[in-house]
């Protein structure tokens, strides 16, 4: 039996015993640490078994605390680590920055080798590998799960956590060899996956696997379902965020659009004012090229519908592309065509012209808006140059056929003319105009062009095409005694309208000239002989030509209705009959005696009772009076005609002085 000195030895151990318990708990000594103060074997019976008991009881109780403690210690700190992951997850902004953070917190909080996300693909119906941490495979990364299928997909299904300690060989989950093949490239054994919820939706999966066989404890699972939960709402709010940022981009962009189309709106509306303005304003042709050309910085030119360029600004001439205007006018837009945009004038389904914008590529939507809104202003002022056009061609139209029928009231004409610009106190000539190679609407508006450059008059008159046109020469003039010499009259002219005309038509125009003439009562008369002449060369297959009477030789003495055979022998013969007249010769009975014996110059001497040398002086000297052509057909019929009505009109007692120039 131990003694009162043992006893109170024995009772001061068991006392310093439990003070260790106590120390340990304090200093948060591992648990086997409490293991070495329980008493050993050798010691317990030394102990009184009441002590014995308590020592042992306050061991268990300190083990109990020591376990308390450090749960109460690992869940402080899960909770700050989930407290710092939610801070980190509110700082980010990026999708992926939050996919990323969300893997490697994980495998921060949990100490495994890998840690993955996946994320539910609705449209395809599976789940598909976002982001990995510690991951070694590319084939793992890139796997793909359908719904049910593997742990992943089963925990996508059925939104709940799935756990294993050993995958390749649970037969809870529905192997794939994709996904077996993924995982075993891996290398990848306990498998621990979460669902990411947002309410009752599964957004995607959060994993945590090692390399190792083992289980996961329900802290673990508990610990990763929280990090998913803060996950889900992390990615659902970042998803929102970029969202609202493409929402602000696009409303930006949208702005900007707006702003843009506002901008372009007002400046079309700013250009359509100006254009419509001017020409309200009594703007032409070319002032509406140029303000085209100004706002849209490049060349402009205006055609009517028949091609003819009627303005042009800033650019070279060009015929407009038909094929251009053709599709403009079906589409009823602007189009781009060899370099050149081509927009047609159209009112309602009519086309009245094209406008033709160079130097100008890269058109975009807004000017070619503005390029079309100018298509309209041109379609009103050509509307518009048509209506006074008409109005004025009827009221010219009108005077002209008054002028040509020989309307009562001269005086009355003279005032009406004046009105329009046109001095019939000043010679005119008088053209008839013909054409097969163009409607005669064509050659009507070409002639009115001419009239209203010349200021003249132009309209159909029976069916004709009547031109009046200041005179460029006065001509021949009354006076007393014999008509002096003949000025060169209307044909030149003619000449001159017939190749502005076939410039202008791309096609023959046969011109029959008269005149001048001086004062409304004359203008009849004239026209009749305009008429007769263009007759008379349309007869004579000489298409696209011009002349006046005189111009057409005898013939035109025979369609005279005023028969001149003094000025038909002056215009034939002059040369000839002035030389006799100045010189004393009788070169005229010499051209007589030769064409009376059949242009034979042996003959015609022994006639004159003159030696042949002499002839052919003579005839050599003729020859340098009309020009070397006197012998062709033609002139020498005339030649012949002319010394016939010489002939008589001497023997009627008319003396030579009569028919000289």
């Amino acid at each position: 039996m131990p003694t009162p000195r043992d006893s109170a030895s024995t009772g001061t151990d068991a006392l310093l015993r439990l003070r260790n318990l106590l120390d340990l708990l304090d200093q948060g000594a591992p648990a086997e640490a409490f293991q070495d103060g329980e008493l050993p074997d050798g010691e317990a019976g030394a102990v009184p078994a009441a002590e014995a008991a308590v020592i042992a009881d306050a061991t268990r109780v300190a083990l109990r605390i020591h376990r308390t403690l450090s749960q109460h210690r690992r869940r402080e700190a899960e909770l700050a680590a989930l407290f710092d992951t939610a801070g980190d997850l509110a700082r980010l902004r990026e999708p992926d920055a939050v996919l990323r953070a969300i893997v490697h917190r994980a495998k921060l909080l949990l100490g495994t080798d890998v840690t993955y996300l996946s994320l539910n693909d609705e449209e395809a119906g599976d789940t598909y590998m976002r982001v990995t941490d510690g991951s070694v495979s590319a084939a793992f990364q890139r796997v793909r799960l359908g719904m049910g299928e593997g742990l992943g997909g089963l925990v996508a299904e059925t939104a709940r956590p799935y756990s294993t300690g050993d995958y390749r060989d649970d037969p809870r989950f529905r192997h794939t060899p994709a996904i077996d093949g993924a995982v075993a490239e891996e290398g990848l054994r306990a498998i621990l996956g979460v669902p990411l919820r947002l309410g009752t939706r599964v957004i995607g999966v959060l994993y945590a696997a090692d390399r190792t066989a083992r289980t996961f404890t329900p802290d673990e699972v508990a610990l990763l379902s929280s990090l998913a939960d803060h996950a889900a709402i992390a990615i659902d709010g970042a998803r929102l965020l970029d969202e609202t940022r493409t929402a602000l981009v696009d409303l930006n962009a949208a702005s900007r659009t707006i702003e843009a189309h506002s901008e372009a709106m007002r400046r079309a509306e700013d250009a359509h004012d100006r254009l419509t303005d001017l020409v309200l304003r009594g703007g032409d042709a070319t002032d509406v090229a140029t303000a085209i050309g100004t706002v849209l910085q490049g060349g402009t030119l205006v055609h009517d519908a028949e091609g003819a360029e009627l303005a042009r600004a800033g650019t070279d001439p060009r015929p407009p592309s038909a094929r251009a205007v053709a599709a403009s006018r079906a589409g009823g837009r602007a189009v781009f065509a060899h370099g050149t945009w081509v927009c047609a004038v159209l009112a309602g389904h009519e086309l009245l012209g094209s406008i033709a914008l160079t130097g100008r590529a890269d058109l975009d939507d807004a000017d070619r808006r503005l390029f079309e809104r100018a298509s309209l202003v041109t379609a009103l002022l050509l509307l518009l140059r048509r209506s006074v056009a008409e109005t004025e061609d009827r009221i010219r139209g009108e005077l002209l056929g008054d002028l040509l029928t020989r309307a009562a009231d001269p005086a009355g004409l003279s005032a009406r003319a004046r009105r329009l610009g046109v001095n019939l106190g000043h010679p005119h000539a008088v053209f008839v105009l013909h054409t097969g190679a163009v409607p005669r609407p064509r050659l009507l508006a070409a002639a009115a062009r001419v009239a209203q450059a010349r200021k003249g008059l132009a309209g159909l008159h029976h069916e004709d095409v009547v031109l009046v046109c200041p005179a460029e020469d006065p001509g021949p003039g009354p006076g007393p005694g014999p008509d002096p010499a003949p000025g060169p009259g209307p044909g030149p002219a003619a000449a001159s309208l017939a190749s502005e005309l076939r410039q202008a038509l791309a096609g023959p125009v046969t011109v029959g000239a008269a005149g001048p003439v001086t004062g409304p009562a004359e203008f009849a008369d004239a026209y009749a002989e305009a008429r007769r002449c263009r007759t008379a060369l349309c007869a004579l297959g000489r298409e696209g030509a011009s002349a006046a009477l005189h111009d057409l030789g005898f013939l035109g003495v025979l369609l005279g209705d005023q028969t001149d055979l003094g000025g038909y022998v002056r215009q034939t013969l002059g040369p000839v009959l002035a030389y006799d007249a100045k010189r004393g010769t009788d070169l005229t009975h010499t051209l007589r005696a030769y064409f009376d014996t059949g242009a034979s110059q042996s003959r015609a001497a022994e006639a004159l009772h003159v030696h042949v040398n002499t002839v052919v002086q003579r005839l050599e000297r003729i020859a340098s009076l009309l020009g070397r052509d006197w012998q062709r057909p033609e002139r020498a019929l005339e030649l012949q005609l002319a010394l016939r009505i010489h002939q008589v009109n001497r023997h009627d007692g008319a003396g030579p002085g009569d028919f000289a120039p």
